[in-house]
């Protein structure tokens, strides 16, 4: 007769059979809130028109800055999104594995990493930040506090570019919903606009939600 296994073992078990067939465990952003929390800041964010991009430069978003000691914000995500990262003096990462959540996909070279502002520089530009002063601007660009930045698969970050939800969101649709909830508190923070075609592709995706 099978005996059953004692539930620690059998946690541990479920655990390992999990990571191998999902892939690895990412550290989520900060500041990532629940359904209601979102939905409530989604309701309370002003749709307009989309702004020009006229004048926009990334420029006038400085990034990466330091944060502490010789690390800058993209060696901090790094190393906050990745596991058994190692770093040198220079605070650069010279191992680890990264899991990125849009599109399930694991690297082992930071090089193949991108860091994913989650509401582009050029969507917030468009969206009130041309009348920011670059002060404010950096602060968006390097917010750690909130869920604005996370470390993904560097060529789906590019094919990403500027576009808001209406246009693109992860391949993985799973992650939709989380997505959905860091683009809306980033918005509400920053009091950002979003355009209608915007706000009906986020409240799409906030209703995949369970919590």
């Amino acid at each position: 007769m099978k005996r059953a296994l004692p539930w620690t073992l059998a946690l541990a078990v479920a655990t390992v059979t999990s990571s191998l067939l999902y892939g690895p465990a990412q550290a989520t952003p900060t500041g990532v809130p629940s359904r209601a929390t979102a939905q409530a800041q989604l309701n309370g964010l002003s749709v307009a028109a989309q702004g020009s991009t006229s004048g926009y430069s990334r420029d006038l978003f400085p990034h990466w800055i330091t944060v502490s000691g010789s690390c800058n914000t993209r060696e901090t995500v790094l190393k906050r999104d990745g596991s058994s990262v190692v770093t040198d003096s220079a605070c650069a990462a010279t191992s680890g594995r990264w899991y990125s959540p849009y599109d399930g996909a694991t690297w082992t070279a930071a090089s193949d990493v991108d860091i994913d502002h989650v509401v582009p520089l050029a969507e917030a530009w468009r969206s009130g930040a041309n009348s920011w002063t670059t002060s404010r601007r950096q602060s968006f660009a390097n917010d750690l506090t909130r869920p604005q930045l996370i470390a993904v698969t560097d060529n789906v970050n590019q094919a990403k570019g500027d576009q808001d939800p209406s246009t693109w969101q992860p391949s993985i649709t799973s992650y939709r919903c989380t997505y959905a909830k860091m683009w809306i508190a980033v918005k509400s923070y920053w009091a950002l606009t979003l355009q209608a075609s915007e706000k009906t592709a986020l409240q799409t995706m906030l209703n995949t939600c369970a919590s």
